[in-house]
């Protein structure tokens, strides 16, 4: 049979081999994971009610690069980071106020988005095959906005919120997952050997 993207049963690509590092490894992972996380949140544009900010990017690819498991775990640690009151989140915003905010189902999306990207890329959707990278990281923009803008429509409206929640963002989801691919297969053993049939 030809070689199927859903095939692998084990992780076909992972430039950092995280799945074979000890758990030191892995937790020193998490914690450059949320830093970065946390650097990509002031890079932002502001808009109301939702800004623009880098978090996807760094969102889909540490889900791409962690693999769908860690790279959950790994979002998931930084949005705790900013419930507590660290300065990670949109524009070094912190506290549990943005998770009831407008920006909420953005925020609880993330993680989801991480383990969805990992998922695809560990299943020979990335830097091995850039186009399917570019599609995996698209889908998890595409659900950031999907998810980010049901939680907004149930505060303002649906019209309202795709007018100000989703239409705005979708030129952003898609450089931002052209760049994602192009960061997949410029890494080193971005070009990963297909898996074994």
């Amino acid at each position: 049979m030809t070689d199927v993207a859903f095939s692998s049963s084990k992780p076909s690509f992972s430039p950092l081999r995280l799945q074979d590092r000890s758990l030191a490894w892995q937790v020193g992972a998490v914690v450059l994971g949320t830093l970065f996380l946390a650097l990509s949140s002031y890079i932002e544009v502001p808009m109301v009610p939702v800004p623009v900010t880098m978090q996807t990017f760094a969102v889909t690819l540490i889900g791409a690069l962690y693999g769908w498991r860690l790279g959950a775990i790994t979002i998931a640690a930084w949005l705790v980071e900013g419930a507590v009151g660290f300065p990670v989140l949109s524009g070094g915003a912190a506290g549990a106020s943005h998770f009831v905010g407008p920006t909420g189902g953005y925020l609880f999306a993330f993680p989801l988005v991480g383990a969805l990207v990992g998922w695809l890329a560990e299943r020979g959707w990335n830097g091995n095959r850039v186009v399917l990278a570019f599609v995996a990281m698209l889908l998890g923009n595409l659900a950031c906005l999907v998810l980010g803008t049901m939680w907004l429509a149930a505060m303002i409206g649906a019209e309202q919120a795709v007018t100000f929640g989703f239409l705005p963002f979708l030129l952003g989801g898609l450089l931002k997952s052209a760049l994602g691919a192009a960061t997949l297969m410029a890494l080193p053993g971005g070009k990963a050997k297909p898996a074994n049939p």
